[in-house]
């Protein structure tokens, strides 16, 4: 077999309680694109997992990762990855990986921040004036600890330069696509993709699955809300519990619901509910019946009532609408 030149080396932090999904997603679309079919030999890409002490690392559903090395020179690889978790895990990192993102930051070695990764660059003083992908189920964590940054919370990935973040889960795939790309090709990240079941590769530009776009405003308190609404979509809360959660009036709630968006409550959670619902539609096969339950609605007829009425079409026809428009 004749030696290549590694086209893509990439060292690996893992916070304690990583997310382990969105870390194996990275790693699988890095092991598929460096050999032929799934031989998973490190030819044109390699990764490594870095550590200050050679512990194992604790994910957050419990399963540990064994570092393959030493915290060395960051010049070793391309891009090193910081993989984030639980919030409350990531406030006690050693300091050794921030010098030594320190150090990355100095040579001019790309720095990747995936989940709340994010988190640590930015404590790490390594995103000053840099765009910031957060998930927007952590949005409001993210705002609660730096006041003065907006993060970006409606793509599923950023690249600025030479920091690229993004929101966890599936979108950490397509940033791994993403880097395949430029380093190796675009046939090498789209066979990661497909042997994987990811249907096609995603740009940054891409929406998360989360708020409707036309819900931004700069008012804490429905944001914050909102937020609450998007995380029980499934069994939604009364403007009551709303209230309730985030220990306000009803009263109030409505009021800067009704200054910020122009929209009560209870209007304002139902757009989102169909937000999530139209995403589930264009994007998977699921059948109407599961969308319904999944988006709150009491069964498949009530949510085709209601979709049709914001649509202008059923669910199914509106489906097929889209399938038809993208062919």
């Amino acid at each position: 077999m004749t030696t290549q030149r590694l086209a893509l080396k990439v060292g690996f932090i893992l916070a304690r309680q990583f997310t382990l999904s969105a870390f194996a997603n990275f790693v699988d679309v890095l092991r598929l694109a460096a050999d032929e079919g799934d031989r998973s030999r490190p030819i044109r890409c390699s990764w490594r997992v870095i550590s200050a002490t050679m512990n194992p690392v604790v994910s957050s559903c419990g399963i540990p990762v064994q570092p393959d090395d030493r915290l060395g020179d960051p010049r070793d690889f391309d891009y090193v990855v910081v993989v984030g978790g639980l919030i409350p895990a990531i406030e006690t990192l050693n300091p050794d990986y921030i010098a030594y993102l320190k150090r990355a930051a100095e040579a001019n070695v790309a720095i990747v921040g995936v989940c709340t990764g994010a988190f640590i660059l930015h404590k790490a003083g390594l995103m000053e004036g840099h765009r910031c992908c957060v998930s927007w189920f952590h949005h409001d964590d993210f705002l609660d600890q730096f006041e003065d940054l907006i993060p970006v919370s409606d793509q599923i990935f950023v690249v600025d330069r030479n920091r690229l973040t993004c929101s966890g889960g599936a979108s950490s795939a397509h940033l791994a696509a993403y880097l395949v790309d430029r380093h190796i090709g675009q046939a090498a990240a789209r066979k990661s993709l497909n042997i994987m079941i990811i249907d096609e590769a995603q740009t940054q530009e891409n929406p998360q699955p989360g708020l409707p776009l036309e819900f931004t405003t700069s008012d804490k308190l429905v944001r914050k809300a909102l937020h609450l609404i998007r995380q029980n979509v499934a069994t939604p809360l009364t403007v009551v519990q709303l209230a309730t959660r985030l220990k306000i009036s009803r009263r109030k709630l409505e009021r800067h619901f009704s200054e910020a968006l122009q929209l009560s409550p209870a209007e304002a959670g139902l757009s989102v509910r169909l937000s999530v619902a139209r995403n589930l539609l264009s994007s998977t096969d699921q059948s109407v019946t599961r969308i319904a339950a999944a988006t709150g609605f009491c069964d498949a007829s009530h949510f085709g009532k209601v979709f049709r009425a914001r649509e202008g079409a059923p669910p199914d026809a509106w489906r097929n609408a889209r399938t038809a428009q993208a062919v």
